[in-house]
């Protein structure tokens, strides 16, 4: 009886165990997915990643077509098209998560200007950050000499061929959508601070991690 009744103790501890684990294992599944209320922490890792990342380049595009002695300019851009290569995908990976993942939800009482000027503002920064990518990769295969050396490890396909009218063209676009994805980001951060300053509503510090909304508020 005794030996039947220890059977039974180690075999329910035995399964609570295996529960224990099983709901760790879903919470670590929850954690990097986004819910309706977060967002995951993938999306997370993609955001700020590619926040920095966006800024240096940015910032790296500037100095390197100011500072630099001419003779020196292929070595840095060539750099600068390396990063922009790596933008390009973590972009779109970006993208396919964002569309396999609920997208958390707004405050409740945000009004629907805001709603919508949150959801443009977005949509622009993905596209204008596509833009500027793509634009840098058609004047990178429109120079007689490309950048399609990524980091010497391997030659990254051209889309465009050698043509110096067409480079020059795609050079001067992707400078100016580079300054128009420079505001677009001065215009994101500012309505961050809107959101965490003055509504005190968390919509910030959601993507942060340290907290997540109530759609109700």
């Amino acid at each position: 009886m005794a030996l039947t009744d220890s059977c039974k103790y180690h075999g329910k501890l035995l399964l609570r165990r295996v529960k224990s684990k099983n709901a760790a294992a879903r919470g670590q599944r929850d954690m990097i997915r986004n819910t309706a209320a977060s967002w995951g922490s993938l999306a997370r890792a993609f955001h700020w990643g590619l926040g920095i990342a966006i800024i240096g380049t940015l910032a790296y595009g500037w100095w390197m077509n100011h500072v630099p002695a001419r003779a020196d300019k292929f070595f840095y851009r060539s750099i600068h098209a390396d990063i922009g290569y790596l933008v390009l995908l973590l972009t779109v990976l970006r993208l396919v998560w964002r569309g396999l993942n609920p997208t958390p939800a707004l405050p409740a009482d945000m009004p629907s200007w805001q709603r919508i000027a949150a959801r443009v503002s977005h949509g622009a920064l993905y596209a204008v950050t596509i833009l500027v990518a793509m634009l840098g990769w058609a004047h990178s295969g429109a120079r007689a000499q490309d950048y399609s050396d990524f980091f010497g490890l391997f030659h990254v396909p051209q889309i465009t061929s050698p043509d110096k009218a067409a480079a020059d063209a795609f050079e001067h676009r992707h400078i100016f959508f580079a300054y128009v994805l420079l505001a677009l980001i001065v215009l994101h951060l500012a309505a961050v601070a809107f959101h965490h300053f003055v509504k005190r509503d968390r919509v910030a510090a959601r993507m942060m991690g340290t907290s997540e909304v109530d759609p109700a508020r």
